[in-house]
Formats: C-alpha cells, sequence, structure tokens
C-alpha cells in the first residue's frame, strides 16, 4: 500500500529553491511523483521510498499526485514558499488562543492569510493511538478556528516573514511543554559526551531491570494517578490562586511529574527524538526555530554542550550541516518563592555562546518579556518578530534588517571604573530611567552593584566599593525589570566578563 509520511497532506507548504524531499513507504517498486509539469521517479529500498524534486520557485496553488501503479494519492492547493521547523517546549507550544492578543488576531484570520500549519502529533510512544493521530493530522491553513492551537510564537514570526517575502510561509510545529533538550536528540548525539552523560546514566538506573510491559505498566497507573492529581490542584488554585505548592501537595498529595522513566514516558531521553522529530525529517525546510531551555536549568552548566550537540544533531537527521538554527534566549523569570540560584543566567550564557560559536545560528534576545511567577509570558509577538528580525538578518541577507540589540564585546579600565564596549550599538541606548542591573567586582569576584553611566555607544560603570575593578556582569539574575534598550527597541544581552575565568 503507497503513503506518505504523516507531514505531507493537502494544503503544505513545499520549501522553495531547494531541492525537495518526499519520502513514504511502499510495497510497489515503483513511485512517481508529479507537480507542475515535473515528475520524477523515487528510489525505493526496503518498502521505503523517497524522491527528489527539482527546486522550485514560490508560487501555487498546486496539485501534487504521488502513486506506484496500484494507488494513487492526490494533495491539493500546495503551495511553494517558506518552511521553518519550529521546536522546544512550553513557550514554544504556547498556542494562539492563550496568546496575550490572541484573540483579535484569531478574529481577523481568514484563509487569505499568507501563512499554514502542521502540528505534529504529541505522542510520546507508539502505540494505535500514535498511528492514528498520525493519519488524521494534516496542513491547516489559517482561520479563526482552525488557528486556535498553532504555536503562538510561530505564527507571530511566520506572519512577519509572509508579509517581507511575500510568500507563504509554512510552520512545523514539533514540541512539548516540560521537555529537556534530551528528550528531543537521538541517543548516538546524547551519548558519548561526559559532560551531558548524566542524562542518559540517570535513565538507564531507571529502567534498569525493567521489562518493556512493567515499565508501560508503571507509566499507565501514573498517568491515571496524574490525572486526578491534576483536577484537584485545579480546584486549590481556584479556590486560592495565591495558594504555595507545598501547600497544593499537602491537600492534593505529591505531585509526582514527570512520572516513571520507561519507553511509555514522552520525557525520557531520546523519546520525542523518536516519535516526532524523527517523523518529520528530512521534509525540506529552511531552518529551525527553537525555544527551550526553561527544563534543564538543573544542569545549567553543562546546556552549552546540550544544545550544540542538539543542533548538530538535527542537522544530521535533515542531512545539511549547514541548516539554521534560530534560538530564543531565556527572559527573565522567577517563581515567588524561589531563591535566584543564577542557573536561568548560565542557560542565557550558554544560549548567547552557541550563537557565537557554532556556523547558521541566530538570536532572539527577549529579556524584558519574561513575567514574574508567570514561566509562561503570554505576549509572544515580540518572540516571533524577535525570531523573525533574526531570519531577515542572517539567513534572507537582509542587512538593512535592524536585528540586534546591544551584545557585549570588550571592556576599557580607567579612572577606577570599565567602560563596556559593545556591538549593535552604534546607534546608542534607550533607557528607561537609571540603568540598572550592573555590577563590579575585583579580582576576589565578589559584585557589587554599580553606578552606570551611558556614553553615546558605551556604557562606564564604577562602585566606591571595588578599588580595583576586574569584572563586570549585567543582568546575572533570573529575573529583574529591564530597562537598558538599543534604539531599536531590543534589549542589550546578558553578560558577565568572568565566565573565561571558570
Amino acid at each position: 500500500m503507497l503513503k506518505t509520511a504523516a507531514v505531507f497532506s493537502s494544503n503544505m507548504v513545499l520549501q522553495r529553491d531547494k531541492n525537495i524531499n518526499i519520502f513514504g513507504t511502499t510495497d510497489s517498486s515503483e513511485v512517481t511523483v508529479s507537480i507542475d509539469g515535473t515528475s520524477v521517479n523515487a528510489e525505493i529500498a526496503d518498502g521505503k521510498w523517497t524522491a527528489v524534486l527539482p527546486p522550485m520557485n514560490a508560487g501555487g496553488p498546486y496539485t501534487m499526485a504521488v502513486e506506484d501503479g496500484t494507488d494513487r494519492l492526490v494533495f491539493e492547493n500546495v503551495m511553494v514558499g517558506e518552511v521553518w521547523l519550529a521546536g522546544g517546549q512550553s513557550n514554544m507550544e504556547f498556542e494562539l488562543r492563550n496568546d496575550k492578543n490572541g484573540q483579535t488576531v484569531l478574529e481577523n484570520l481568514s484563509d487569505k492569510t499568507n501563512v499554514r500549519f502542521y502540528y505534529t502529533p504529541k505522542n510520546g510512544f507508539m502505540d494505535e493511538d500514535f498511528y492514528r493521530a498520525e493519519e488524521n493530522s494534516s496542513w491547516q491553513t489559517a482561520g479563526k478556528e482552525s488557528s486556535q492551537l498553532w504555536s503562538a510564537a510561530g505564527f507571530y514570526f511566520a506572519q512577519m516573514l509572509s508579509e517581507k517575502l511575500c510568500v507563504t510561509v509554512g510552520i512545523i510545529g514539533c514540541n512539548w511543554g516540560g521537555t529537556s533538550a534530551s528528550a528531543w536528540m537521538s541517543r548516538e548525539y546524547l551519548g558519548g559526551v561526559e559532560e551531558i552523560a548524566p542524562y542518559i546514566d540517570e535513565y538507564d538506573k531507571a529502567v534498569n531491570g525493567k521489562t518493556d510491559r512493567q515499565m508501560i505498566e508503571e507509566y499507565d497507573e501514573y498517568f491515571r494517578y496524574d490525572a486526578e492529581w491534576n483536577i484537584k490542584s485545579q480546584k486549590c488554585y481556584a479556590e486560592n490562586p495565591d495558594i504555595s505548592w507545598d501547600e497544593v501537595q499537602k491537600i492534593c498529595g505529591k505531585n509526582l511529574w514527570p512520572g516513571p522513566m520507561g519507553i511509555k514516558n514522552p520525557f525520557r531521553i531520546c523519546g520525542l527524538h523518536e516519535t516526532m522529530i524523527s517523523r518529520v525529517a528530512p521534509y525540506t525546510i529552511r531552518g529551525f526555530l527553537y525555544y527551550q531551555g526553561e527544563s534543564d536549568d538543573h544542569r545549567p552548566d553543562s546546556y552549552y554542550t546540550l544544545l550544540t550537540r542538539l543542533i548538530a544533531c538535527w542537522r544530521h537527521d535533515w542531512n545539511d550541516d549547514e541548516l539554521p538554527f534560530i534560538m530564543v534566549q531565556l527572559p527573565m523569570f522567577k517563581y515567588r518563592d524561589d531563591i535566584d540560584r543564577k542557573n536561568w543566567c548560565k542557560i542565557r550564557e550558554a544560549q548567547m555562546r552557541a550563537y557565537k560559536t557554532v556556523k547558521n545560528t541566530g538570536i532572539a534576545v527577549i529579556t524584558e518579556c519574561g513575567e514574574f511567577n508567570n514561566i509562561h509570558p503570554t505576549d509572544k509577538k515580540p518572540v516571533g518578530e524577535r525570531l523573525g528580525l533574526q531570519a531577515l538578518y542572517h539567513v534572507y541577507n537582509d542587512k538593512t534588517t535592524d536585528a540586534f540589540g546591544p551584545v557585549y564585546r570588550s571592556l576599557i579600565y580607567h579612572d577606577g571604573g570599565a567602560e563596556l564596549l559593545f556591538d549593535h550599538a552604534q546607534n546608542g541606548f534607550d533607557v528607561k530611567g537609571e540603568p540598572v542591573g550592573f555590577e563590579i567586582a575585583g579580582a576576589d569576584k565578589v559584585f557589587y552593584k554599580a553606578v552606570a553611566q551611558v556614553n553615546g555607544d558605551r556604557i562606564f560603570v564604577k562602585s566606591d566599593k571595588v578599588e580595583v575593578p576586574k569584572y563586570v556582569r549585567y543582568a546575572w539574575t533570573n529575573y529583574m525589570e529591564v530597562n537598558v534598550f538599543g534604539k531599536n527597541g531590543i534589549p542589550l544581552a546578558p553578560f558577565r566578563t568572568d565566565m573565561a575565568d571558570e
């Protein structure tokens, strides 16, 4: 029986100006793919087939046919434009209907909106439900009802790009709330690196000696418990929105998320790479968008390695080691009762370091978009649009795009303080009040609040408590009110000058 991968359907968007991979399974010895007067024969091996269409200009709608002599599949309303995969955890998953301006946006959407979306089915285990969900999945055109569950950040990115480039933009949503980057990588890329070995070691220890059946039964039992716990906890929060986490657990019982590790737990290492990423790869795309890091804040010192291995893994999955990868730097965040462990600072630093060291990457700085005590900020428009600016600048080579806020470059010591120099600050700074968030230290690395003075495209920082300054850091906290921006409204990126000494 002839099949394409589930990601191929009517209303899909194919990537312009690149060879286009079409793939699936068949019992036949011959498969042909036809679109806009072009037909190509597929290569077939072990029941799997892949056809490669020649590059096409943006346009459509087209009809694409796939046939193997017995079966014929027809896909209508196919557009050729730009395609991006939107990956990560809950802040990429955050739905348009829940966005700050989402309901207004949805009211104005129609199928004439030049954005389309494919939601990779969220299922962490390959059972009957998994395959049923794939069969029922399809590309969607924009509309008040159809766009409700779309990634808000992905939508705003696509909307901006479609208007700037005058083409249809398709987003492949491939995200799941609460997930570690380790869930989205193959074991090949997660393994073999000592710095991130604890991810594998912990999982292997948790499942040691367990049969597949035992792991499935344990997870099913947890799943039932968790569903009941969520009902009870929602009632608690409805009655008292300010109730503490500890009090909720006293009333409802212990929260056991993410449940016992095993082959059915979607939060297991490498699990979503198997059940989501590998199901859409290597659908031809322009690049990746990635908003994640919150669920790896317990191991911030190894996040750079984890992130760069993920980038390498996905590029390998798509057979393109230069495929663009644009990440979101985590915003400011702290729960009300949290101690500031400065772990999010290190995640942000790792993300900026990955941008600076890995080829064909971009970074959207959104520090001011965080919300105190809310890990899911509701205004995703700045997130999507800053991702769009990065794409225009790095990928579509529009160097007139003002895509960056100031980024620390170097410093000069003088007059008992330090003068900071920045990239992307040629137009100076926009400071809302007295600049805050700067700290300075001597060789002992004891940091004190610094007085900061903006001088054109530079900032001079000083503290009376530090006679001989050596180190400077900015926004080195999980949460603060951000008030230093570039003239384009993009905030100064957090930094510290002492990282190399660790």
